[in-house]
């Protein structure tokens, strides 16, 4: 499924960031994050050339639902600093009512490059797109999941007040060969707003 754009919302601004589509000309500094290996043990996709992100990243559908998190400097001058993915989707529902559902949540996944960490940005930016999703895109829910031995990101998830809905056992193959245990998290729109 496509994730339609949204041009309409974007970028936002935080008090130090700024966080807006993602285009073509950004891979290359999404790369330099993602490649390093205390960031890609973590993501479910990790090419190993930049040659082979680059194909995977400008899949229209993928590239649609990308978006870079930039670190306002002083003058203004935005420096990337990571990346966070809204997928928005269809909720689960009964044939009869599947038409109602349909984009009405969104997944959430965020990467931040280990140089800026430690300073609240992450916490910044998913509560910014939190923000967006359940107002001017009217989502009525967010979830994201992550390994449960990436402390970090389920730590992040319960500082925004996401909801822990699931501790699964060793149900994600890890490329390392090893089955992780995995966490998933959600939050409701009247929850986020309350």
């Amino acid at each position: 499924m496509t994730t339609p754009p949204h041009t309409d919302v974007w970028p936002i601004r935080t008090e130090r960031l700024q966080i807006r589509p993602m285009t073509p000309t950004d891979i290359d500094a999404m790369w330099e994050w993602r490649r390093l290996p205390e960031v890609n043990r973590w993501l479910g996709l990790a090419p190993t050339t930049i040659e082979a992100f680059r194909e995977r990243y400008l899949d229209p559908d993928r590239l649609s639902a990308m978006h870079i998190v930039e670190l306002l400097g002083e003058n203004g001058d935005p420096t990337p600093i990571g990346d966070v993915m809204i997928r928005i989707g269809d909720g689960w529902a009964q044939l009869e009512v599947a038409e109602e559902a349909k984009g009405v949540e969104a997944e959430l996944g965020w990467v931040l490059d280990p140089g800026y960490t430690g300073r609240g940005y992450a916490t910044e930016a998913i509560r910014a797109v939190i923000d967006v999703c359940v107002g001017p895109l009217g989502l009525r829910r967010v979830h994201a999941g992550c390994f449960a031995d990436n402390e970090p990101s389920w730590r992040l998830m319960e500082r925004l007040g996401m909801r822990r809905e699931e501790f699964s056992r060793k149900t994600a193959l890890h490329r390392s060969g090893e089955w992780l245990d995995g966490m998933n998290y959600g939050i409701l729109a009247e929850e986020w707003r309350g």
